[in-house]
């Protein structure tokens, strides 16, 4: 089998994540949340890492979004029907986003206050 080219790796990548973006609610408002982070980032005089922290929270939500929705996905298709034990996983996987979730939010109120409080 011919190994694909990383442009068409890249093309399929991208697909994914389009495809998510248009069908998922909770990836559109953790991407809303990035485009809001980006304004902060461009309004406040931030240091690189500060910046860099912030973007890597936010590409670590994102990221375990989409490996929610895909564990999701399989997990639908292998058992279309309610199971309790593809319950719990489906929950893990949830959880996992919520945690990144939580602590990106308790991270950017620590980096982003001091910031606010010069503005009041």
């Amino acid at each position: 089998m011919k190994k694909p080219s990383l442009v068409h790796s890249f093309r399929v990548a991208f697909r994914g994540i389009f495809y998510v973006l248009r069908r998922e609610r909770n990836f559109q408002i953790h991407s809303f949340a990035l485009v809001v982070n980006g304004g902060l980032i461009y309004y406040f005089p931030m240091s690189t890492m500060e910046i860099g922290v912030i973007l890597f929270c936010c590409g670590l939500v994102l990221a375990l979004e989409l490996m929610n929705t895909s564990i999701e996905a399989i997990c639908d298709y292998i058992h279309p029907n309610f199971d309790a034990k593809i319950g719990v996983i489906k929950d893990m996987s949830a959880g996992a986003v919520l945690l990144a979730t939580l602590f990106s939010i308790v991270i950017g109120v620590l980096i982003y206050l001091p910031y606010i409080n010069d503005v009041f």
